[in-house]
Parts: structure tokens; sequence; C-alpha cells
């Protein structure tokens, strides 16, 4: 594994590992009794979603829906794109809405207001890094992983123009 000198080790695999594990057991005693639609937003959610899926001990469906705000910058250009739509009906089901990070409340306020219109029961937000330092529309998370004010992160999915996504830490690009 290559790593930039201007990377630094901002939370290590495992402790991402157990934080994943708790943060399944919670979702799983919350909806003990139901079958909620997982639904991840894609890319970088790729491996937090699989980890945290197959940590919980409920049964659940699962969708993905793509939506792209930064292109290859560090920003997010606040023009939300959806580039994949879902598959699977969610009329009367609970979601849980599940994404890598929250930065802005951008993409994440979009995609709700979509998600509304296929009339679920209810949406719930899950999100391993509740990132607030540029957040510009407020929004409820009700799972997060860790929180952190600044920084542009990498690493377990997540990444700067497509690279890093491999790395099993999560970084902070400096």
């Amino acid at each position: 594994m290559e790593l930039s000198e201007k990377m630094e080790l901002l939370i290590s695999a495992e402790d991402i590992k157990k934080k994943v594990k708790e943060m399944a057991g919670r979702i799983s005693a919350d909806y003990e009794g139901k079958e909620p639609v997982l639904i991840g937003v894609l890319n970088g959610v790729i491996f937090f979603f699989a980890d945290l899926a197959r940590g919980m001990t409920i049964p659940y469906k699962l969708d993905f829906i793509r939506a792209a705000s930064y292109g290859s910058g560090m920003t997010s250009s606040g023009n939300i794109r959806m580039t994949k739509d879902l598959e699977i009906p969610i009329r009367g089901m609970p979601v849980i809405l599940i994404d890598d990070m929250i930065d802005t409340g951008l993409t994440l306020a979009h995609i709700i207001k979509k998600l509304e219109l296929g009339g679920p029961e209810s949406i719930r937000v899950c999100t391993l890094i509740d990132k607030s330092e540029r957040r510009d529309v407020a929004v409820h998370i009700d799972y997060y992983g860790f929180k952190m004010k600044r920084g542009f992160i990498v690493g377990y999915g997540i990444d700067y123009d497509e690279k890093y996504r491999y790395l099993p830490d999560i970084y902070v690009l400096k």
C-alpha cells in the first residue's frame, strides 16, 4: 500500500470495524420485526454498506442509487445529478438511506426529497462520517459512526478523483 506523505491516519480499519458492528446492532434492534429497505448511495458507500448489512441480524431488502456532486474536485459543486435510480418499490416500507459521509447535506436533502415521492413508511439516515464543517442544509442523521469537523478524507470507499478507495483505513488528505 503506497501512501502519500500528504496523508494522515484518521480512523484505523479496526476502529471502523468495531463502529460498524455497533451500528449494525443498533439498527437491528430498532428494526426488530420489520424488513427495512437499505438504500446505499454509490460509489463511496460500497464497503461501509456491505459491512453494515452483513452485521445486521434482521431481514432486509437492498438497493442502490447514485448521485454525483463532487466530480474531480475537493468541494461539492452543489449541482446534484442522479445517475442511478431505485429498482425496487419503497411504498409503505421503512427505508434506511446509507451514505459514506454527509458533508454539505445538499446531496442528502436532494435524495430524501426524491425518496419521499416513492411513499415510504419512513426514512432514516445512516452514515459512517458526519462531517459538519461545511453543512449548508440542516439534515437529521439517525445513525452515525464518527463525527468530524474538517478535513478531506479518503479510504474505506471514500475517494478523491477515484483514488484511494482501496485503503482499509480512513486518512485525511493535507
